[in-house]
């Protein structure tokens, strides 16, 4: 059948995105075929666009993130059927289309209570959310920790999360009225990054001691202040490189500034076996339906107008989540 996607022929900058007629075949053996009701804006989006993470098929439809109707199933298909209610996050690409088939296992059955746009908003950031939180590194009561990008997608969730494991939450943001609105989703000492030095602002609330843990999605431009905030054998926990990739670096370092630890994680290792991602979609369907962690769609747009978002998106003029609509 005939479909429209967002397809990428070359990587490039924004106006590289082309709505164009794709045919979308049916689903193979344990494939599912899923109409789409919304799709997740994210910020991988724009490093697979640029080639930060090359691609090697082209035209390419790019989109890790959505949430839709089961439409037609493969043989031996078990785990959704059609009429389920679905969202899913990962590879393969391809989200960006009004509809596309993928493999059935790496969808997840929603809840009645999350609605299609809150699930395709939520569920690539809030699953990252829940692994920096609860996996990676275990935020645990009476923790001070630091979330870089904190009114961002992932950081406004990740934000209520560590809040609401009993920490104390220091964000950095860009402006004053990101501050106000990480204030308002957990983040207790917002540092506006643009006039403030915020390692040693994260010394001065801690008191001198630094924190245990930085959870970073920036990459090049916080790398060395991150690893400036954090007390002996505090761990940096990068996830992104929205500012370019990381500089080579000298291992021997760690033990100099104090024995410390560097992870870089990956949500799609933490949900690579089935049971880790209904163990991640399941714990974040409760934060949400609890009220805990609240969910704010700042930015909708036409998936014919993936480009604009993409600009917005780079341009830090986003807060929350966005989704495109097809």
């Amino acid at each position: 059948m005939t479909e429209r996607a967002i397809r990428i022929h070359r990587h490039g900058g924004p106006e590289e995105l082309r709505y164009e007629a794709v045919a979308v075949p049916a689903p193979g053996p344990g494939e599912a075929l899923v109409r789409h009701a919304a799709i997740g804006l994210n910020f991988i989006d724009i490093n697979h666009r640029l080639g930060r993470y090359p691609l090697t098929d082209f035209p390419s439809v790019i989109g890790m993130e959505g949430a839709g109707v089961v439409v037609g199933i493969g043989a031996g298909v078990d785990t959704v059927a059609v009429g389920d209610r679905v969202a899913y996050a990962g590879y393969p690409l391809g989200a960006y289309a009004t509809a596309r088939v993928l493999p059935a296992g790496r969808l997840v059955v929603l809840p009645a209570a999350i609605d299609d746009r809150t699930a395709a908003a939520i569920m690539l950031k809030g699953m990252t959310a829940e692994y920096l939180v609860c996996r990676a590194y275990p935020v645990t009561a009476g923790e001070t920790v630091l979330i870089h990008a904190a009114a961002g997608g992932v950081g406004l969730i990740a934000c209520q999360w560590a809040k609401a494991r009993g920490a104390t939450v220091i964000g950095t943001v860009g402006s004053d009225a990101k501050a106000a609105v990480a204030r308002g989703h957990g983040c207790d000492h917002p540092i506006v990054y643009t006039r403030e030095d915020f390692a040693a602002r994260v010394r001065d609330i801690t008191g001198g001691a630094g924190v245990p843990v930085v959870f970073d999605a920036v990459g090049r431009d916080t790398f060395e202040g991150s690893l400036a905030c954090l007390r002996a054998r505090g761990v940096l926990v990068t996830y992104g490189v929205a500012s370019g990739k990381l500089p080579p670096f000298d291992l021997a370092r760690l033990n100099a500034l104090g024995s410390l630890y560097v992870t870089s994680a990956s949500l799609f290792t933490y949900t690579q076996s089935r049971q880790d991602l209904l163990l991640s979609a399941n714990s974040l369907f409760a934060m949400v339906r609890s009220g805990r962690v609240r969910i704010e769609i700042n930015q909708i747009y036409p998936l014919a107008d993936a480009a604009r978002a993409h600009r917005d998106l780079e341009g830090r003029r986003t807060t929350g989540c966005s989704v495109l609509l097809p």
